[in-house]
């Protein structure tokens, strides 16, 4: 039984993990309530709050109060994007996912190509990746190379592991556990279990309110055990084809 066939559980469940975004937030769940009602899918809005120390839970709660689809789950401090993402994995209840940040950078209306593609069959996992980035140059810089380095440690060929912008089908989030710096590495992890990627091009705006929690540091250096721990798990994943003997 799918989800559209279960009274009140919705099909699509979109996961932001928000931590201090007070400025971004309120015009976030507007721009997605102008696009989500038009894709024709019932829907829920997951938030999750890492922790915030501005008055992001506040205005979360408020726009809760004005907006039934809208959940809110609040980190009684700050955990990481790996965890809030976790949460939102877990109390996701669609049979598709879309994750994306909380900044306005990501564009709500390209979800519609995301989940078009998803639901076209042949794949698990759709993952953005911005054709046209909207951030200073060492940001450009430092992401490029952290790509680079990903990919070329790992063996992928994820062209942007640092857009949020991805669906999912929900059943492939549910069969992996994530760690702290996971989410940079989640189409490889899902890879492991058998989902198929694809990747579009997306939309990027330029961050107009708030800070960016993310810089050269984060992107790349923070994450280098990371991402050897996930070469390894990569290089002792057991494979076989057996079958039963009658």
């Amino acid at each position: 039984m799918s989800a559209q066939d279960r009274p009140g559980d919705p099909y699509l469940s979109v996961v932001i993990p928000v931590y201090n975004e007070a400025e971004c937030v309120g015009a976030q769940v507007a721009r997605l309530y102008q696009v989500l009602p038009s894709l024709g899918r019932s829907f829920e809005i997951v938030m999750v709050d890492d922790g915030s120390t501005d008055r992001t839970l506040d205005l979360l709660k408020a726009e809760k109060t004005r907006h039934p689809e809208l959940r809110v789950i609040h980190f009684l401090k700050n955990c990481g994007q790996s965890a809030a993402m976790a949460a939102g994995f877990a109390a996701a209840r669609g049979e598709a996912a879309v994750t994306l940040d909380a900044d306005l950078q990501d564009e709500p209306e390209d979800i519609a190509k995301l989940l078009a593609r998803l639901e076209a069959g042949g794949c698990e996992v759709v993952c953005g990746w911005r054709s046209q980035r909207h951030d200073n140059w060492l940001r450009r810089v430092s992401s490029r190379i952290a790509n680079g380095v990903r990919n070329w440690v790992s063996g992928d060929d994820i062209i942007d592991t640092g857009c949020t912008l991805k669906v999912y089908k929900t059943e492939y989030l549910r069969k992996i556990r994530m760690f702290k710096g996971g989410h940079r590495f989640l189409p490889t992890l899902l890879k492991m279990e058998g989902a198929r990627v694809e990747q579009l091009p997306v939309r990027h705006h330029p961050r107009l309110a708030g800070r960016s929690k993310y810089g050269v540091w984060n992107r790349l250096f923070k994450s280098s055990a990371d991402l050897l721990a996930v070469r390894w798990m990569k290089s002792r994943q057991i494979r076989y084809q057996a079958e039963e003997i009658q």
